[in-house]
């Protein structure tokens, strides 16, 4: 992260849309966007594990609803329902863009012409070059904070970290 003037810090969220200990991270994310809005950027980062058979193909559909606008809404209804993903598999993930509004057809084709494909491999390439090696996992101001365990601290680190790069 540059000191340049007018550059904001950047919070990557490591995350895989199975996991369930990444949907508890949700609502240490919204805490964070309330409290510094647009002056901390908050970027999801994909990280699918092997052991979830969906994640690979969640990570491609959350660029789909970003691509299209809703990837936020799409992220978090999925997450919510991480549990069922495990079960369902890409008919859930075509449920929740309806849901969320979109076109629930373009995605079915972005997962079969793997439009996303490179986006999700190098975020996880990059992910594990720098040592993430579960979910969630933040990065900020190049400290790597892991949060597969527990999230116990880390809503209080990551907001110590932002407030000395905001200088507050």
């Amino acid at each position: 992260m540059s000191d340049s003037p007018g550059e904001r810090p950047v919070l990557d969220f490591w995350c895989e849309l199975q996991c369930p200990d990444c949907h508890q991270a949700v609502g240490d994310l919204h805490a964070l966007r309330e409290r510094y809005g647009d002056a901390l950027e908050i970027r999801l980062r994909h990280f699918p594990l092997e052991k979830h058979r969906h994640a690979y193909a969640a990570a491609q559909a959350a660029e789909e609803a970003y691509a299209q606008g809703r990837g936020e809404a799409f992220t978090e209804a999925v997450l919510a329902r991480s549990g069922e993903l495990g079960a369902r598999g890409e008919p859930l993930l075509a449920e929740v863009a309806a849901e969320v509004g979109m076109d629930a057809e373009e995605l079915d084709t972005a997962l079969v012409d793997g439009r996303h494909l490179l986006i999700v491999d190098a975020d996880q390439a990059e992910g594990k070059a720098i040592g993430v090696t579960g979910t969630p996992t933040y990065v900020i101001d190049g400290e790597v904070l892991h949060g597969g365990k527990s999230q116990e601290g880390l809503r209080e680190r990551i907001t110590e970290i932002a407030d000395r790069l905001l200088g507050r």
